[in-house]
């Protein structure tokens, strides 16, 4: 099959990225929320065991 679009060149516009920083602390928390529960789940049951 023919290539027509190989010879030609094409100008891409590179935009702006939005900040991803919320997107990055979010995570963070939410992580921090989920260790912090599983280990006190852990720790509640080690102490009744």
């Amino acid at each position: 099959m023919a290539q027509p679009e190989i010879g030609k060149k094409t100008h891409t516009k590179v935009e702006d990225q939005p900040s991803l920083k919320g997107t990055l602390a979010s995570v963070f928390l939410l992580g921090f929320f989920l260790i912090v529960t599983w280990l006190g789940v852990f720790f509640l049951f080690v102490d009744r065991f």
